[in-house]
């Protein structure tokens, strides 16, 4: 090889060399970045870890207080029912004690009139100084006052019969075989000083025979509910209503209909009317427990389902469909 080949490939391989020492450098370099890069990475890396496990700590001290606070939001409102029931039972009590001391207070009244023309008629026939206008007097008298108190105990006995079923039946709300359209009655009658002050009229109507197994003190509580509905927000005062219930069987199910003729609802207030604490009469003392509660045991407790309609001006119906044996299904 001659010398000139030699610088030829000598300045080639000094060429090349120094093309690979740059890209040496240039690779070095880029070494350096990459692993400045992945120290960055990982150091991002460790805080991000770092900031999501202070996060994680937050949310789930936030997630514990959020269900705390649901917790006794809850509890709060099982007591807000349980008060709001005992409540209507109270104000039941207070109204049939006051209801049935009317004729209780009359038949006393009676009685000790009875007893003192009985005394005086003793105390003439001691001293001989009966007449016979003395005797027809004391029998018109008696048997007038004997026909009012048998007929005012009646009335009272008929509330107390009453007040007593649906009382047992609502504070231990036992399951068992019942009449519904019976039941209803019995229910209207221990509502009825609710409506002394009033011109409306309430009735039932439908089926006779059709009996149910279920729980009676809870469809008890749902009527009295739909009812101080009505009474509460339907009419004005002074205005004059007309309150039913209609009971019919529709295949495996007992259809009770409730309605009223008043002012109706407007479809905002129906799309909430069952929703807890939502009411139009806050400031009258509603609570917006009364069909919350009705629909918790229609849905719950009677295993069936609750369903409204109303339109302003038109009134309101609630219909409830209830299994013939709650148990069964």
């Amino acid at each position: 090889m001659l010398p000139k080949d030699y610088d030829a490939e000598i300045k080639q391989f000094n060429k090349e060399i120094r093309i690979l020492k740059k890209k040496l450098e240039r690779s070095e370099a880029d070494r350096v970045r990459l692993e400045e890069t992945n120290r960055n990475k990982e150091s991002l890396l460790r805080r991000i870890i770092s900031e999501l496990e202070e996060y994680q700590g937050i949310l789930e001290k936030k997630s514990f207080d959020l269900e705390q606070a649901f917790n006794d939001l809850t509890l709060m409102q099982d007591k807000l029912v349980e008060v709001e029931t005992m409540a209507a039972l109270g104000g039941l009590v207070a109204g049939v004690a006051h209801e049935i001391n009317t004729p209780v207070g009359t038949s006393i009244t009676l009685a000790s009139t009875l007893m003192d023309v009985t005394q005086a008629l003793l105390q003439a026939i001691a001293l001989g100084q009966l007449r016979r206008s003395h005797l027809a007097d004391y029998l018109e008298t008696a048997s007038e006052s004997t026909r009012l108190i048998l007929s005012n105990l009646m009335r009272a006995g008929e509330l107390v019969q009453s007040f007593k079923q649906v009382a047992v039946d609502r504070s231990g709300l036992e399951k068992r075989l019942f009449n519904v359209k019976q039941y209803l009655e019995e229910v209207i009658v221990s509502l009825s000083p609710q409506f002394k002050q009033t011109l409306h009229r309430i009735t039932v109507e439908g089926d006779r025979d059709l009996e149910i197994q279920s729980y009676p003190g809870a469809l008890a509580q749902v009527a009295t509910n739909l009812v101080t509905n009505s009474l509460t927000h339907a009419y004005l005062p002074q205005e004059k209503g007309h309150l039913k219930f209609d009971v019919r069987q529709r295949n495996d199910r007992a259809i009770v209909c409730y309605s009223d003729d008043g002012c109706g609802m407007s479809a905002e207030v129906l799309s909430k009317v069952f929703e807890p604490f939502f009411t139009t009469t806050r400031e009258k003392g509603g609570t917006g427990l009364g069909l919350h509660i009705a629909y918790n045991l229609v849905t719950q407790k009677l295993q069936g389902r609750i369903d409204v309609q109303s339109e302003i001006a038109q009134g309101t119906q609630f219909t409830i469909a209830l299994p013939i044996d709650v148990g069964s299904e």
